[in-house]
């Protein structure tokens, strides 16, 4: 920890606001959102279909809208897009405090979603810019930053809600508030590219002939499919380790400490193990060998589904534990390896975006990643049934083993192509 946090005082002050801004984001964020599904069925005693549609909604929004967040951050600057989302998603927080009719709720969660694309593409951008050469250090720590408030974030929601939901949403859509404010009075805004005219964004063009530009980057849409799988396989810890945990122990306790471990390690050792990674490898391999790590991470359960039975554990003692294995096992191996991959992946988009489009750039590959993610837990809840009627237990592990070894392949024949090399400032994004 001690050495993430002499990593992040290592930066110029408008690096450091954004690592406070993620924290700050994420706490109330998952302070709030791992609870609204239990309030939607439980005290509004909605349906599980319409509470479906609600979340669906919230993740639509966000998934769909990204490349329209990094577009703005692109053509208006950085900082009025992360304080016009930050701004939103308090809005809609309070929204959810009072929302009790159907239109209401798909509202406030519609917004929540489109403040988060709004808000995320620019941060990253901004990041990166402010960042320079040190993009990878800046996402190691930022990383780390965000793992803070996704651990504090469910525990501070947790003792709120016991209460009431609606302080909940108070105080979530409070820290958001304050969030705004502050970013308005200390956020450098010094962000916007250089102009290229009235109407266009940084490069000169319009909207839709940069978004043509982009979606014609024939290396980086190579890249974002080749990552696609990792987002797949790190959505397991949402999927398939928590159906797992309540198969083999009957409850959710394990859950936390999926999640626990996950953030314990990511913050203790983010900082050290990509200063370890970068002295090592070039951002490519980096990436490769990350996602080599993330398809192995479900051997453990591959190797144990044949013992593992379909019996619960009785509740307490060494047997429930040792049930418990081999998900941590996979859960530690994941969190290694996206804490090795993540800061070269957002350092490599970065590269991708050049001067002008980085936002953009970050904006169209969190989209792509979402309908990876769709996609995938499709073909993952499928495997699982499948394995579970062919008596194959095995199977759905070995397949998202199989996923990761595959992006590992594809990531090192783009990157012997030459097609991830660094390339001269915004010719990628310009040509």
């Amino acid at each position: 920890m001690r050495g993430t946090l002499a990593l992040a005082r290592s930066f110029d002050r408008p690096v450091k606001l954004l690592l406070v801004n993620q924290l700050t984001i994420n706490t109330g964020f998952y302070m709030l959102m791992p609870y609204l599904a239990g309030h939607l069925s439980g005290t509004l005693a909605l349906p599980a279909a319409l509470v479906g549609l609600v979340l669906g909604i919230r993740n639509l929004s966000q998934q769909g809208m990204f490349l329209v967040g990094g577009t703005l951050a692109d053509r208006l600057g950085h900082k009025p897009v992360i304080v016009a989302g930050c701004g939103l998603r308090t809005v809609a927080f309070l929204l959810l405090a009072v929302a009790g009719s159907l239109p209401a709720l798909v509202i406030a969660s519609a917004l929540t979603g489109f403040a988060g694309a709004l808000f995320n593409p620019a941060v990253r951008a901004y990041l990166a810019r402010e960042a320079g050469a040190r993009k990878v250090e800046a996402f190691a720590v930022f990383n780390a930053f965000s793992q803070v408030g996704i651990l504090v974030g469910p525990l501070i929601g947790l003792l709120l809600n016991a209460v009431a939901f609606r302080l909940v949403c108070l105080v979530a859509g409070v820290m958001f508030a304050v969030l705004t404010v502050a970013q308005m009075r200390a956020l450098p805004g010094k962000t916007v590219p250089e102009a290229g005219g009235d109407g266009a964004d940084g490069d000169g063009r319009g909207v839709l002939p940069a978004w043509r530009g982009v979606a014609g980057d024939r290396p980086f849409l190579l890249f974002s499919l080749a990552m696609a799988g990792s987002y797949v396989l790190n959505f397991q810890v949402y999927l398939g380790l928590p159906l797992e945990i309540r198969r083999v122990t009957g409850d959710e306790l394990g859950i936390t400490l999926v999640f626990a471990v996950s953030a314990v390690m990511t913050i203790a050792g983010q900082a050290r193990l990509t200063a370890w990674a970068t002295r090592r490898w070039r951002p490519p391999q980096a990436i490769a060998r990350g996602l080599v790590v993330m398809g192995f991470a479900f051997t453990p359960l591959a190797l144990a589904a044949p013992w593992a039975g379909t019996a619960v554990v009785p509740s307490g003692g060494v047997a429930r534990m040792l049930a418990l294995v081999p998900v941590l096992g996979a859960a530690v191996l994941l969190s290694l390896a996206t804490m090795i991959i993540y800061p070269f992946e957002m350092a490599t988009i970065a590269t991708f975006g050049g001067r002008h489009m980085v936002g953009t750039y970050y904006g169209l590959y969190s989209t792509l990643a979402g309908v990876g993610i769709a996609v995938g837990n499709l073909l993952t809840g499928w495997s699982l049934d499948l394995g579970a009627r062919a008596g194959l237990p095995a199977l759905p592990w070995l397949a998202l083993a199989l996923i990761g070894l595959g992006c590992a392949a594809a990531v090192a024949a783009l990157d012997r192509s030459g097609r991830l090399a660094p390339s001269p400032e915004g010719t990628r994004a310009t040509a």
